[in-house]
């Protein structure tokens, strides 16, 4: 554990050694605040909620995870440094986990600064705070959902914008794949089959905890995710480290 916290420990702070994690983090906070007030007409909806705030962040993750991600193995590989990692101490397992807290707590980071949102509905109002705090618990359990997909992309190829977009569209289709034109296409086959594609919609799931329905199910499918990609991660660096 405390190899992994040090490795992790160690990727942070290169986020903040360079612009990336500034950069990120002002965009989240911008694009965040800009759908919930100008899109979304926070104020002239008249509800002291953050309803509005909660249902943008799929989309925000959408592109802003693949941006963390994409960098913790395709640098790693184009740099030449994953031999120097693989020569240390230190499982590929442990690095795999280590590289992806340090990506998570920058999301969680970015979450926690959104705070004068709440105090904005407090002012206006009173919101369910359990409702709020079960929105941000489903948005940090997602975005670990993102950043698992990004980091077993990134494992595969050595070009960055590769990873993105790989990372971008693994996820655009676990978020659409509850909706009807999706099912539609495969309402031609087993019901089953249906069913587990339109239970794996990061959206549903989401949609369930952010309106402060948290079920077991919903927590386990999220850390699910995580913990598969994750593991495929961990397979496929293993693979390239015995090549």
């Amino acid at each position: 554990m405390q190899r992994i916290l040090t490795i992790a420990g160690r990727e942070l702070r290169g986020y903040f050694t360079t612009p990336l994690a500034y950069i990120f983090i002002a965009a989240f906070l911008m694009l965040s605040g800009f759908f919930t007030f100008k899109i979304s007409m926070f104020f002239e909806a008249g509800q002291a909620d953050l309803s509005e705030f909660f249902v943008w962040h799929p989309w925000l993750y959408l592109f802003l995870a693949p941006a963390i991600s994409m960098r913790l193995w395709a640098e790693e590989r184009r740099s030449g440094t994953i031999e120097l990692l693989f020569t240390l101490p230190v499982g590929v397992g442990e690095a795999v986990i280590a590289k992806f807290l340090a990506g998570w707590a920058l999301l969680g980071a970015s979450l926690v600064l959104t705070f004068p949102m709440v105090i904005t509905v407090s002012i206006l109002g009173d919101p369910d705070m359990g409702q709020i705090a079960t929105g941000y618990l489903g948005s940090l359990l997602m975005a670990g959902g993102y950043l698992a997909i990004g980091c077993c992309m990134s494992a595969l190829t050595k070009n960055q914008v590769i990873s993105f977009v790989l990372t971008a569209m693994v996820c655009f289709l676990f978020m659409l794949s509850d909706m009807p034109v999706i099912l539609d296409f495969m309402e031609a086959g087993p019901r089953w089959f249906t069913d587990a594609v339109a239970s794996v919609s990061f959206l549903a799931n989401f949609d369930s905890i952010r309106r402060g329905v948290v079920e077991i199910k919903n927590l386990v499918f999220f850390l699910s995710v995580i913990i598969v990609w994750l593991y495929a991660c961990t397979v496929i660096l293993d693979a390239r480290k015995s090549a």
